[in-house]
């Protein structure tokens, strides 16, 4: 297997995002394509201690960058010879199975729609980020491609999520939930109540399992394993979510350092809270698929160290096997809203 990753997107690029993805095809044992200016890439390996490029890495050369500051749009027509533009076109021409980017999000999603298209059908791609709120995962979707969307978007969300978490996380028939302010029908504006509406009527053969709506804290209850949200509400769950667990890890690691007592207790459980800290740590999960695009994009965190890089990496690997694009296509029909849900949704507007 082939990933193509940009070199030169993130808060920490090159060297953090080099040195993630050596690591990724070392231990996954995949090739790599690194996309970015060749010369720096080549200093960044020699500031590793690294005179040759390392088996399985290659380099194309990429002149130029999208910043954070660009405006996605422009940079992703204007700047074709940018590393993530490169790596998208390559993806799209069949070079690499499947690519990463820490750089901006606006210009990803931009330029995967631009030059890898969305599945015919599909109206909007999404951010799909796995919380490690159980055992296997939850699928958040949207969680920021997408600040507004209609009931029909939420729909195909769900869809998504279920294929993602169904190949992915292998969960048999996940449980979708809506987000929302209550757990009643009739709660939410027009947006949750039509999409509870297309959900309820999708669920009737099977095909999703449609639990109803899901408030914050069922989430963080194991009520569903798939969350559809539009993407600014799913945005601020998921960052309030990164917050707390921040903040919890903080004050725990405070109480363990209060006297002699608390310090013997911590080394008693310093196992398990290590591997409580490494499964809340959001570099362990590295990126985000970007689901409804017709081949495998995900999106590492901006400020994506080589752990995160190299875990962004697995991710992408896990997406580009489970052939989540084809479940969509063979799907489609049932993603698409007919006159029969359009009048539920008047009659019960």
């Amino acid at each position: 297997m082939k990933i193509i990753v940009d070199a030169m997107g993130g808060d920490n690029a090159p060297i953090e995002i080099v040195k993630g993805a050596i690591a990724a095809c070392e231990e996954y044992k995949v090739e790599i394509i690194l996309t970015g200016r060749g010369e720096e890439i080549l200093r960044t390996l020699e500031k590793m201690g690294r005179k040759e490029l390392p088996k399985g890495i290659e380099i194309a050369n990429a002149n130029e960058i999208i910043t954070m500051e660009d405006d996605p749009v422009t940079a992703v027509r204007e700047k074709k010879d940018s590393s993530m533009i490169v790596g998208l076109a390559m993806l799209r021409d069949g070079l690499g199975d499947a690519m990463v980017s820490a750089g901006s999000t606006g210009a990803l999603l931009s330029g995967s729609t631009l030059y890898i298209k969305r599945i015919r059908g599909i109206r909007r791609a999404a951010l799909a980020p796995v919380l490690p709120l159980n055992e296997k995962g939850v699928v958040l979707i949207d969680c920021g491609a997408n600040a507004e969307c209609t009931p029909e978007y939420l729909l195909q969300f769900a869809y998504m999520g279920t294929f993602y978490a169904r190949r992915v996380l292998e969960i048999e028939m996940p449980r979708v939930g809506l987000l929302n302010i209550g757990t009643e029908r009739i709660k939410g504006t027009d947006l949750q109540i039509g999409a509870y509406n297309l959900l309820e009527e999708a669920s009737k053969d099977g095909s999703i399992s449609f639990v109803g709506n899901v408030e914050s804290k069922g989430v963080m209850n194991n009520e569903c394993d798939v969350i559809v949200s539009d993407g600014y509400t799913g945005n601020i769950l998921l960052k309030s979510i990164e917050g707390t667990a921040s903040y919890l890890m903080r004050e725990i690691k405070n109480v363990f350092l209060i006297n002699t007592s608390t310090k013997l207790a911590a080394i008693l459980v310093k196992k398990h809270f290590l591997e409580l800290k490494n499964r809340m740590n959001a570099d362990k999960i590295g990126g985000t698929a970007l689901l409804g695009i017709a081949k495998p994009v995900v999106k590492a965190h901006g400020s994506s160290n080589a752990d995160a890089l190299k875990s962004a990496v697995f991710q992408a690997i896990c997406a580009a096997k489970a052939g989540i694009a084809g479940d969509i296509q063979n799907n489609i029909e049932l993603m698409k809203i007919n006159e029969t849900t359009e009048n539920i949704n008047e009659r019960s507007s």
